[in-house]
């Protein structure tokens, strides 16, 4: 992990360039990040430009070097055009999800990367699923599986509680953005790594039974 691809280069300079004309233009800031009342009265282009803003550099720089970490991965199998195709549907499909949650709120704001991220995240995952990642505040090696789990859980125990100021639901649609656009792009894992396809989904089938149930 960790090679700097011409494609990611580019993504991070789209997102770095958008980003500080927001940070130093606040009437652009304000046009193009998503907020539930204006996507409703018809500004779609807000589920897309979200996307490319960030609230300040440390957001910004975490996006990027998270994205930087897992990018190569998804690269080397798919190559670069299918990855596009997975950063920005799971960009889409993170802040459709928002929306679906938080269309009745005309006061709910986001920006960022993070379903973007999530998903070239969760693909690497689903591609990789026992290779071994390092976090901040835990010095041992941790099964990507288990990563993936554990933080797609948070991101719903998140949605649920309205835990702080992140986009718990984009972060969780752009995951399944990255898991659903791996398994049709090579539908072979159904047959060579099913058990870990079915419990990469559990996430997925809870968050889907908490809705239909009215718990979220």
């Amino acid at each position: 992990m960790g090679d700097l691809n011409l494609v990611t280069i580019v993504i991070i300079a789209a997102n770095v360039i958008i980003s500080f004309k927001g940070f130093n233009d606040r009437a652009f800031f304000e046009k193009y990040k998503f907020n539930s009342a204006a996507v409703k009265r018809g500004e779609k282009i807000r589920i897309f430009s979200s996307g490319f803003l960030h609230v300040d550099t440390a957001h910004l720089f975490l996006n990027m070097l998270t994205l930087y970490f897992f990018a190569d991965v998804v690269i080397a199998i798919f190559g670069s055009l299918k990855f596009i195709i997975i950063y920005l549907a799971s960009l889409l499909i993170g802040n459709l999800l928002s929306y679906y949650f938080h269309k009745d709120e005309p006061h709910y704001n986001a920006v960022g990367a993070s379903g973007a991220v999530s998903g070239i995240i969760y693909a690497a995952i689903l591609l990789y699923p026992d290779m071994s990642l390092y976090l901040f505040f835990i010095p041992i090696p941790i099964p990507a599986y288990i990563f993936g789990i554990g933080y797609m859980l948070y991101s719903i125990y998140g949605m649920k509680r309205q835990l702080g100021n992140i986009g718990h639901d984009a972060h969780f649609g752009g995951a399944v953005g990255g898991y659903l656009l791996t398994l049709i792009f090579i539908p072979a894992l159904f047959v060579t790594n099913l058990f870990m396809v079915i419990l990469l989904a559990i996430p997925i089938i809870l968050l889907f039974f908490l809705q239909k149930t009215g718990k979220i």
